[in-house]
């Protein structure tokens, strides 16, 4: 008895010392702040546990987006046993000892086991295969967690026997309410500039605002937690960029790459950088802007946009830096067209504007019975089968058959798409004018 007692006294003395981030832990999953897809009314995760029948999954996500707590919230809202360990310290003898509690359990009280495996890509190919049988006969079922690509990381057969919910960055708004939630738990207050400048800098992740929120609030203990105590928690200064700052830096660093200063663009991005703000919101817009700005001038620009955005997930900053410069600096010395977002911008304005028209009878499917007897498919005219790879040939509405959405410009590649589309349009004309003969 007073063993019982004083492993309890230790579990609530171990509670209350936690960091901050574990206290706030959820219990349930209506206690899960962010991941709504996966975890709001109707969905596909929320059903199948409030129907306890959630089969072995694998949570995909940076860090600090939840996969633990969420694993967690599951194990308060099921009737199964939790087992939880973690691939950087367990091993294959770990993995067997608790597949044969499972299936003890199993057959003693017909109870089930859920198994979290954290980091599940720190295991080898060897001790993922342990798990297989246990995972295929229904022993274990198992849950998965991983920073890292599962299709590279994951043995394909473990995959296959599970499903894989990619979770998000926390957005702004389940980050303020974390905040909400943590300076509840220290029993203290904030200023509106305080909770702002955690929220900007937090990147997603919620772990690391709420260590930061931790550090401010013992700082600012006994008083209010103010913006000079997240500054210093957080090692930045938020003076030499706030919240005006953040939205007028990323404008001079676009407007500079678009207008083709590589000094500028890089000068921009060393004063994000420096600020803390977050490198997979630079290379989101660096993504936007290859193809806004630069577009079919340089199809290559996309392609090393979105070559930095996924070098940054993969080795993050400060190394990630080289990657963003890189990508900086071949977006600003790209040559420069939006032609081919006005033509996606303008013809969803046609759309909208009540531009619907038919689609034509020679485009139509023709690969069902009983289409050709309703003229689907008449006439369409296979490119390919011409020497030449393309045929004058109506693709458009009839009403749009005259509307021109995309006019490259005579900027860079787009200059040979510009030529090379003349001269269909020169073919089309000479086929127009035999016909008419």
């Amino acid at each position: 008895m007073s063993n019982d007692l004083f492993s309890s006294a230790a579990a609530d003395r171990l509670r209350q010392q936690a960091p901050l981030a574990a206290r706030l832990r959820p219990k349930t999953l209506d206690e899960v702040v962010g991941q709504t897809h996966l975890v709001g009314p109707g969905r596909p995760l929320r059903r199948l546990v409030e129907q306890d029948r959630l089969t072995s999954a694998i949570f995909w996500g940076p860090p600090g987006t939840g996969k633990t707590t969420l694993a967690l919230a599951i194990a308060g809202s099921t009737e199964r046993a939790f087992e939880q360990l973690s691939a950087v310290t367990a091993g294959v003898k770990d993995v067997r000892e608790i597949i044969e509690r499972a299936r003890q359990r199993l057959g003693e009280h017909g109870r089930g086991t859920i198994l979290f495996l954290d980091e599940i890509h720190r295991f080898s190919k060897s001790q993922q295969d342990a798990l297989l049988p246990a995972v295929e006969d229904g022993t274990l079922t198992l849950i998965g967690a991983t920073t890292e690509n599962p299709f590279f990381e994951v043995n394909p057969p473990l995959r296959s026997r599970s499903t894989l919910f990619r979770l998000d960055p926390l957005d702004r708004e389940a980050i303020v309410a974390l905040i909400e939630r943590g300076l509840a738990a220290e029993a203290t207050t904030a200023t509106p500039d305080a909770i702002a400048l955690l929220a900007d800098r937090a990147g997603g992740d919620g772990r690391q605002v709420l260590t930061a929120l931790e550090v401010a609030c013992t700082l600012a203990h006994p008083e209010q937690m103010t913006i000079e105590h997240v500054e210093a928690a957080l090692g930045t200064s938020a003076l030499r960029y706030g919240r005006d700052d953040h939205y007028d830096v990323i404008s001079a660093f676009i407007k500079s790459i678009r207008g083709s200063d590589p000094d500028a663009g890089l000068y921009w991005l060393a004063r994000m950088l420096e600020a803390g703000e977050d490198a997979r919101f630079i290379a989101r817009r660096l993504i936007i802007l290859a193809s806004e700005d630069i577009g079919m001038a340089d199809p290559q620009a996309l392609v090393v946009a979105v070559a930095a955005a996924h070098a940054i997930e993969h080795v993050g900053l400060p190394e990630g830096q080289l990657n963003l410069a890189q990508a900086v600096v071949h977006l600003a010395t790209a040559p420069k067209s939006n032609r081919s977002a006005l033509g996606i911008w303008n013809a969803r304005t046609m759309v909208k504007d009540g531009a619907i028209g038919e689609v034509p009878a020679h485009l139509r499917d023709s690969h069902y019975q009983g289409a050709a007897t309703i003229g689907h498919g008449s006439g369409y005219v296979y490119p390919h089968d011409d020497p030449r790879g393309w045929v004058p040939q109506q693709y458009s509405p009839d009403e749009l058959s005259a509307t021109t959405l995309y006019e490259p410009s005579d900027h860079g590649f787009e200059h040979e798409v510009s030529e090379r589309m003349k001269e269909h349009r020169r073919r089309e004309q000479t086929t127009v004018q035999r016909e008419e003969r």
